[in-house]
């Protein structure tokens, strides 16, 4: 499809200046920095994971642990009823 719109330099340099002009030439060294950037993180990550991938594992990734279950303690100043405070006092 691009292939025969990019057939005469003529083309190219038209695509060139209608970039140049809807962008401004003040910011694209800042967008072509920023795409370079990006690509550069991108890279990085995309070989990590490829690094990740190919380390064997030294022991299986262990199940996850059975939830724990506990009790509620009541507050010493629950635990007795107010009929209890009022004998108290």
């Amino acid at each position: 499809m691009f292939g025969r719109l990019f057939d005469s330099p003529v083309h190219l340099m038209l695509l060139i200046l209608v970039i140049v002009l809807l962008f401004g030439y003040k910011k694209m060294p800042d967008a072509a920095r920023g795409i370079g950037r990006s690509l550069r993180i991108f890279k990085s990550e995309v070989k990590a994971m490829q690094e990740e991938d190919k380390q064997p594992s030294a022991s299986p990734r262990p199940a996850d642990p059975e939830p724990l279950e506990g009790r509620v303690v009541d507050e010493p100043s629950r635990a007795t009823s107010p009929a209890d405070r009022r004998s108290d006092t």
